[in-house]
Parts: structure tokens; sequence; C-alpha cells
């Protein structure tokens, strides 16, 4: 599949094996894998970044395949409050420090395209994420207001 922003082509990736329980040698439970999961969220990590941390520590190849639930939602059941789903809130960030780099270089035109083509992708997820329900309907991009709420 060709890329959104360029005429290039991806480079193929592997694949997961496809498996719907858990493989023999996973030594733990589903429910100390919940367990680590809160436990790393309420450290300050992402969700993809506990799904890595478990992989590459504690052997769980997918969390899913072991709990029967993705880690967002054991989080949700467990009552952590997720404002922003993860992968936008990658795209505001990389928006809000490509807008402070343009604010030191003004000529960067390379640049501030990429942050047209930042801020396009925000806005299409925007409109998807209104769409499914996860943001509200009245939920608006303002980089501003964003980089306080991320960024404290």
């Amino acid at each position: 599949m060709a890329r959104m922003h360029a005429r290039r082509r991806g480079k193929s990736g592997s694949k997961r094996v496809y498996r719907d329980s858990a493989p023999d040698w996973v030594d733990l439970t589903a429910e100390e894998v919940e367990k680590l999961v809160i436990k790393l969220y309420n450290d300050g990590y992402e969700p993809s970044m506990i799904g890595t941390i478990l992989r590459d520590v504690y052997g769980v190849p997918s969390v899913k395949q072991v709990t029967g639930k993705k880690i967002v939602r054991i989080l949700k059941e467990h009552g952590a409050e997720i404002k922003l789903p993860e992968d936008i809130k990658s795209l505001i960030r990389k928006a809000i420090n490509l807008r402070k780099h343009l604010e030191a270089h003004r000529k960067d035109l390379h640049n501030k395209r990429g942050l047209q083509l930042i801020e396009a992708k925000i806005h299409r997820l925007a409109s998807y994420y209104k769409e499914e329900g996860v943001l509200p309907e009245d939920w608006k991009y303002d980089p501003v207001k964003l980089e306080i709420e991320l960024f404290r």
C-alpha cells in the first residue's frame, strides 16, 4: 500500500502468527497480567509502551491472547481515564514540537509543510474518533490549549 503523503511504497514486514489462546510457555495468568498492566499505567507508561514492556521483560507476546482483552479495555475496566487516544496524542505532541521549532526557524519551509501534513492527519483522526464516539462532538484541535494539557 502506498504512503499517505508520499509517492513511495512501504516495505513488507513480518506478520504475527494467528493464535487465539496464550502460548504454553507463558508463565503468567490473566489476573497477573492485568495487575502488571495497571501497575505500569500507574507508573506513567502509555498502552503501547506497556505492551512492549510486557513482551520484552515479562515474556508476554500478546496481552489479548493471555487475558482475552486489549490493554486499553483493561485500563478502562479498572477506572483509568484515557482522555485522548494514543495515536492522536503522539501526533499532537509532534505538531507542538514542530510549532516550537518553526517559531525559532521561520523560513524552514520543509518543516512548515510537514506541520501541515501532521495537522491534516490530526483532523482526519479527530473526525473518525468523533464518529466512533471516542472523542466528544465538540472537541477541537487547539494547539495552545493542548500544549498546556499534554506537557504539564
